[in-house]
């Protein structure tokens, strides 16, 4: 534990840690105990556990979604920017620690589209959403739209399907989403002469 952090930023750290590994249900006393911080002093900084709810999954999305998001070196191409997104999805999974979509994840276990963990699931995943969308306009691909919201979909299945199986995807998302972009008129350069 960073004893240079104030109460609220251990909180917020231990809260991202504990809730993604362990859940959202997880008591305010093991996640007091975990920051080192008194339940008074939690109720003090957060009005309420779901206020940390939401505001841990705030102060971890942008992180995860650094680890998704392709790098300079990862290809010049809509579509290898796309795929690249699916790549470290791989790489992820190959991990021990991967739990599975920290959205996907709160969202489900809260079950209530309102609540605001909900809210800010949902915010991040249309940034993935809104990340496809631009280059698949950029690549001039069909139905960019409709496609963008497909290789949502496909990235949260593999996502799932790591969790549930307790293994690496092992290439098969990156699969999907080159089946869905050649689908969607968005080829590798190899074959972007082909016919549709």
């Amino acid at each position: 534990m960073n004893t240079q952090a104030t109460p609220r930023e251990r909180l917020l750290d231990a809260a991202g840690e504990l809730f993604y590994r362990d859940g959202v249900n997880i008591g305010v006393d093991a996640l007091c105990k975990a920051a080192g911080v008194s339940k008074k002093s939690m109720y003090q900084l957060f009005r309420s556990k779901d206020e940390l709810i939401a505001e841990s999954l705030a102060n971890v999305g942008p992180a995860y979604q650094q680890t998704l998001e392709p790098g300079v070196e990862d290809g010049d191409t809509p579509r290898e920017r796309i795929l690249a997104v699916f790549r470290n999805l791989d790489r992820a999974t190959a991990g021990q620690e991967f739990q599975g979509c920290p959205f996907v994840s709160t969202a489900l276990e809260l079950k209530n589209p309102e609540h605001p963990g909900s809210v800010v699931a949902r915010h991040f995943k249309q940034r993935l959403t809104d990340f496809f969308l631009g280059e698949l306009v950029a690549a001039g691909a069909d139905d960019p739209e409709g496609m963008a919201i497909q290789l949502t979909m496909a990235f949260d299945g593999a996502s799932a399907r790591a969790v549930v199986r307790a293994q690496a995807l092992g290439g098969v998302g990156i699969r999907m989403a080159e089946t869905l972009l050649d689908a969607a008129g968005v080829r590798a350069p190899e074959l972007a002469g082909q016919a549709r």
